[in-house]
């Protein structure tokens, strides 16, 4: 059983070599550099990824059409990079690359015209560059700034013919022929430091091989140095033996070789000596010399030589620096390489270990990548920046679809700003599942380019899409506004460019801005009838209107209570209601007044908060006041108009009277309470003051007016309680009332009398035998206590001229006012008038 473990083992692990192989195939983790790449906006971006995905799919249709014979070539006669025999071809051109990249220098400075070998080798890399120069015609490239994928003949001639095709074909000359067709002229060898820019395939190899996870790191960059290093001395070897050259040979011992011994070697005639000999000692004074080491065996002799050690020397110290740098941050490891080949390994190998399958294998990469590129373009460019210019950027980025969502149609441009600030730019491949049924939410995302679709899961696992989620529109809001798990699952049909707002920073904006808060919630709403989704859900959107408005009113309060006059007229101003109470019914006026704060009271007045209105308690914002003892604010709400309707008043006065708060008593009776008010027992606030023997309450309860006749439910009066417990000075003070109030209610019931005895009559502007259609309205007025005053008084209310006396319904003149009952009907009329009608009878 063991032996058949560790077999089972050992054949698991060739399993994820091989995976890990076949993962690393295709040069699936080599990179562009992104430094050169990235240079256009988050759009462009986009389009890079989603041209990674057409790359794809241009790959698979090459390999069919190779399949077909076409041999890798697309209809239209065009080559895609990631082509594999292409890909061959470049690993091919890669060695020409390297030898003419090493040989270039030599030939410049060991021969004057090539011998037959070598002129047949050269003539062949030549050939070979001349077929590459012809395929750079047919391959597709991507646009530097849009970074999609050109197929179209005419584009990919143009920018290579505007690239590096003069180059490249100057490069392929046979500059020998050339050489040796004019004369052996010294100038036109000088062209042939043209091949050097082939030198740029070697360059893009290494870039590529730092990133191609199956081989070590340290080697490739160790490797890359070296041959910096080999190649500057190799070419500073051939540009020494160059200079010895150009002179005469008969002042050879006058250049730095033919001055030379060794021992008993001299090089005296040096042409004559082996060319590797030659170039091994060249190659020695060149490393020797960039070294600094100066042994002094070699040496510069003539002028020129010395020039040129110079400026070597200078050069030797900006490479040496590199070298040095570079080994460095070998040892230290920190470049975002070698931390993307870390990451990408570790992953690797958690994919194999745990077999995941190849769709998730896929998505996976896909975001590792998205994570490589975007930290040259997220982070490392904008930390730096100051956050004002980064909110710039975002708005100059992010704001044209934002202003377009309508989730925020009709908010304010300083919301929308708010929001802009703080997204985060997200790419996610098709298939990808961002949000699942039934989870919770802390995301809300913004569609800019791409499809999703919304699907909604049932219990026994079957799907149904909902809607799509196209350009400008959001997902996520309902899951966060609402707090209620997210109601369907979103998932990616296209690939797709969204904006991701963090849930925490959307919920501190809506903080500040109530209104535009309240309005996303009625766009959820009024689209309800649209969107079935959202009308599903029309009863969790109004219960969290009602209780952000309730949220609201406590913050309202809140800024009311500790007096944050500021914050409180910007909750008003943001759609804020000062009327709306809290649970217990106060609103932001009882509040204020209670703690005093005459300036806040004034504005919440102005703005037209009722003043009159009771907490549960029955308290009003005169009676909170009041009771904390604030003149300024109570005045100010009186003069506003505010009255002391107090629910069951007789039972609040004699509990203030029972506590001796004489001030308190003072107050509420200064604004109006009625001292008379009886308690449940049909007690006064004055039995109470004179049953506990509480003289100064009893005072100013009948300065109030309190009455002391006033009987309880057992017959009792103030008096009688006063004289039960004993109080003379209270009992005095008692009794000097009852006799003040005695006289006050005898005078009282005269006027009362009077007021009772006191006639009224009915006067009518016409004789009372005139004719029906003659007679008008009349009008009832008290009678005088003369005839005369009677007669005045009626002309004058009923405009009547040449009034002269007043009549009884029988026509008779009236003389005395007591011959008047209470509510006659009397006329008033003139004596022609009076003569008249007498004639008529």
């Amino acid at each position: 059983m063991p032996g058949n473990n560790m077999s089972r083992r050992r054949d698991r692990d060739e399993e994820e070599e091989k995976e890990t192989e076949s993962e690393s195939d295709g040069g699936e983790y080599e990179f562009e550099d992104l430094n050169d790449r990235i240079k256009s906006s988050r759009g462009s971006r986009f389009d890079l990824i989603a041209n990674e995905f057409e790359l794809q799919r241009f790959s698979k249709f090459s390999r069919e059409n190779l399949i077909n014979g076409f041999k890798g070539l697309s209809k239209d006669l065009l080559i895609h990079p990631d082509n594999w025999w292409y890909r061959a071809w470049t690993k091919f051109i890669l060695i020409w690359a390297v030898y003419s990249s090493f040989f270039t220098p030599m030939e410049f400075g060991f021969f004057r015209g090539l011998p037959e070998n070598l002129f047949i080798l050269d003539i062949v890399g030549q050939i070979a560059f001349l077929i590459d120069i012809v395929l750079q015609f047919f391959v597709a490239y991507r646009d530097s700034q849009t970074y999609r994928l050109v197929c179209k003949r005419t584009p990919i001639a143009i920018r290579y013919l505007k690239s590096s095709f003069v180059v490249d074909l100057l490069g392929c000359m046979p500059w020998d022929i050339i050489y040796k067709a004019c004369g052996r002229r010294e100038e036109v060898r000088y062209l042939l430091w043209i091949r050097l820019t082939r030198a740029r395939k070697v360059i893009a190899f290494f870039q590529n091989l730092e990133k191609d996870i199956r081989i070590n790191y340290l080697f490739t960059r160790i490797v890359k140095l070296i041959v910096v290093e080999l190649y500057c001395t190799h070419t500073a070897a051939c540009i020494f033996y160059y200079l010895a050259t150009t002179l005469h040979a008969s002042e050879e011992g006058y250049t730095w070789i033919g001055s030379l011994k060794m021992g008993d070697y001299s090089y005296s005639h040096f042409r004559d000596i082996d060319i590797w000999k030659r170039y091994t000692t060249s190659l020695y004074f060149a490393i020797v010399t960039m070294a600094t080491v100066g042994y002094g065996d070699i040496h510069a002799v003539n002028l020129r030589e010395m020039i040129f050690v110079m400026i070597y020397v200078s050069f030797d110290m900006i490479l040496g620096a590199y070298l040095i740098g570079n080994m460095t941050a070998l040892i230290v490891k920190g470049s975002k390489t070698e931390k993307f080949r870390d990451k990408m390994t570790d992953i690797i190998k958690y994919m194999n270990r745990n077999r995941l399958g190849r769709d998730i294998r896929n998505q996976i990469k896909g975001h590792v990548r998205l994570q490589f590129e975007s930290s040259y373009t997220d982070a490392a460019v904008l930390q730096d920046i100051p956050i004002s210019i980064r909110a710039k950027i975002s708005q100059s980025l992010y704001m044209p679809y934002i202003e377009n969502v309508s989730l925020f149609k009709g908010c304010s441009m300083e919301f929308i700003n708010q929001i802009v600030i703080k997204l985060h730019e997200e790419f996610f491949l098709p298939g990808e599942v961002i949000m699942e049924q039934g989870n919770v939410v802390d995301q809300l995302y913004f569609v800019c380019h791409g499809v999703l679709e919304e699907v909604g899961i049932g219990e026994d696992g079957s799907e149904e899409t909902v809607s799509l989620l196209e350009p400008n529109s959001s997902f996520g809001e309902i899951s966060i506004l609402c707090n209620i798990p997210q109601p369907y699952t979103v998932r990616v049909c296209e690939l797709c460019r969204l904006l991701r707002l963090d849930k925490q920073s959307f919920t501190n904006i809506l903080d500040i801005y109530f209104y535009d808060g309240r309005k996303i919630l009625n766009n959820l709403l009024e689209g309800k009838q649209s969107n079935l989704r959202v009308k599903q859900l029309e009863s969790d959107i109004t219960f969290h209107i009602g209780k952000q408005e309730a949220e609201l009113a406590l913050k309202v309060n809140s800024a009311a209570y500790y007096g944050d006059l500021y914050q409180l007229k910007g909750l008003i101003r943001a759609g804020a209601d000062p009327n709306k109470t809290d649970y217990d019914g106060r609103s932001p006026l009882h509040l204020a007044a209670s703690r005093g704060y005459e300036d806040i009271c004034y504005f919440l007045i102005q703005e037209g908060v009722d003043i009159n209105a009771k907490d549960n308690f029955g308290n009003t914002p005169l009676l909170e006041a009041i009771k904390n003892g604030h003149d300024r604010v109570s005045s100010l709400l009186v003069r506003e108009g505010a009255s002391l309707n107090v629910d069951n008043a007789g039972s609040f006065l004699c509990t203030a009277v029972s506590r001796g708060d004489s001030d308190f008593l003072k107050r509420i009776l200064s604004n109006g309470i009625d001292p008379n008010a009886k308690d449940y027992d049909h007690r006064t606030a004055l039995h109470v003051a004179a049953s506990e023997g509480l003289y100064i309450m009893a005072k100013l309860l009948i300065e109030a007016g309190a009455s002391v006749f006033s009987k309880d439910r057992w017959g009792n009066t103030p008096i009688d309680d006063g004289r039960m417990c004993g109080n003379k000075n209270l009992i005095k003070l008692l009794e000097d009332a009852k006799v003040g109030q005695l006289s006050e209610i005898s005078s009282s019931r005269q006027e009362i009398t009077d007021k009772i005895h006191r006639r009224k009559c009915t006067v009518f502007p016409f004789h009372p035998w005139d004719p029906e259609e003659d007679r008008k309205s009349g009008i009832v007025l008290w009678v005088s206590d003369t005839i005369e005053e009677l007669i005045k008084k009626a002309t004058k209310q009923l405009e009547f001229s040449n009034a002269s006396c007043i009549l009884s319904e029988d026509g008779g003149k009236i003389l005395d006012v007591d011959l008047i009952n209470d509510g006659q009907k009397l006329y008033l009329s003139g004596e022609t008038h009076s003569k008249i009608n007498l004639n008529s009878i």
